[in-house]
């Protein structure tokens, strides 16, 4: 059975950092396409692109995703999901909660 499993999430304050992290099981993870997501208050779901203040890593050994963000702003306030893409199926976690507090 697939899980993923997101932590690290919290209240921070504006121009703070964070890093998530994305525990994976149930699946190969090294063969897998793993992406990170958020989905803001009112709007829709959309894909965090690992460039300028995001940095996206994984640790095939550990089966974690994880996702380093920097100078947070309140408009990165979201709930950020985890989502493996194994095998023509795509995956999600539950979520964490990312609030950036101005």
């Amino acid at each position: 059975q697939v899980q993923l499993v997101e932590s690290g999430g919290g209240l921070v304050q504006f121009g703070g950092s964070l890093r998530l992290s994305c525990a994976a099981s149930g699946f190969t993870f090294s063969r897998s396409t793993m992406n990170w997501y958020r989905q803001a208050p009112g709007k829709e779901r959309e894909l965090v692109a690992g460039s300028g203040r995001f940095t996206i890593s994984r640790d095939n050994d550990k089966n974690t995703l994880y996702l380093q963000m920097n100078s947070l702003k309140p408009e990165d306030t979201a709930v950020y999901y985890c989502s493996a893409y194994y095998f023509g199926v795509r995956y999600w976690g539950k979520g964490t909660l990312v609030t950036v507090s101005s």
